[in-house]
């Protein structure tokens, strides 16, 4: 066993966070930002790259840092290590509304690709790295999906989600279709490639993008009903532009609208 063993506990519903339980000397790596709250006798400690044993040497460390900096994370990741005797406990929470996803890398082959900005907290020893396509499809039309996160290792890993989240086992040759934004990860057993969606009627007037991701069994995958770039883009296509006008909430009379039902702000 590489990675520190460590337990668990997940609460709330639609804005969840994560208690991890720290035998002595034991330890957990998180992203920046994620951070809610420890009990005393933790020790928090920034660090270059991922953390992982295999990030040994200064070349390492900025190889490691590298490949983070490529999928839009910080090259600084944080530890936070039980220096006490006895359990103590640190919290995690996920940045917006959705689900926090337990992933058992002892489980799943030892490792699992999923998106860039999952990725949520692991413990110590887990290794995170990026997952390069190997296709030119997917590379130039991936959008969200292009370049994925890969952990690795035989400990605990934990990933967010947006919204509702689906968990499906796929057979061999068992193929689904999904919106690339809504991809959160998948079973390094899994085959992922990009699609056209197909008719120019699709193309120019679906509202949907002109491809999506094929994934093809056997493995897990996870779903995500809202990623985070969909909620941004919507809240900001509702924010006031320009000025601060607003889009009279989608009535037709816009500020006519807003002075018959009492906004009278201008």
């Amino acid at each position: 066993m590489e990675a520190h063993e460590i337990d668990y506990q997940i609460f709330g519903e639609e804005m969840q966070y994560v208690e991890i339980e720290l035998d002595p000397q034991e330890g957990v790596i998180a992203e920046a930002g994620t951070f809610m709250m420890m009990e005393d006798g933790i020790r928090m400690e920034t660090i270059f790259g991922d953390g992982s044993k295999n990030d040994t040497g200064l070349l390492n460390k900025i190889f490691g840092a590298g490949k983070r900096l490529l999928t839009g994370e910080s090259m600084f990741m944080t530890v936070y290590y039980n220096t006490v005797m006895g359990k103590k406990r640190v919290s995690f929470a996920s940045p917006y509304p959705g689900k926090i996803i337990p992933i058992d890398l002892s489980k799943n082959g030892g490792r699992f690709i999923c998106q860039k900005d999952a990725f949520l907290c692991a413990a110590k020893g887990v290794s995170i790295g990026i997952e390069f396509s190997r296709k030119l499809g997917r590379g130039l039309f991936g959008g969200e999906g292009f370049i994925m996160q890969r952990l690795d290792g035989d400990g605990m890993a934990f990933v967010h989600a947006g919204g509702t989240t689906f968990k499906k086992e796929l057979h061999p040759g068992e193929k689904l279709k999904v919106d690339t934004g809504c991809i959160i990860g998948f079973d390094h057993t899994v085959n992922y490639d990009i699609e056209f969606v197909g008719g120019i009627k699709n193309t120019l007037f679906g509202g949907e993008g002109v491809f999506f991701a094929t994934l093809t069994g056997p493995g897990t995958v996870y779903v995500q009903s809202l990623p985070f770039s969909r909620l941004a883009k919507r809240v900001w296509a509702a924010a006031p532009q320009g000025g601060g006008k607003d889009k009279g909430e989608g009535s037709i009379l816009g500020g006519l609208g807003d002075l018959l039902d009492g906004d009278n702000r201008f």
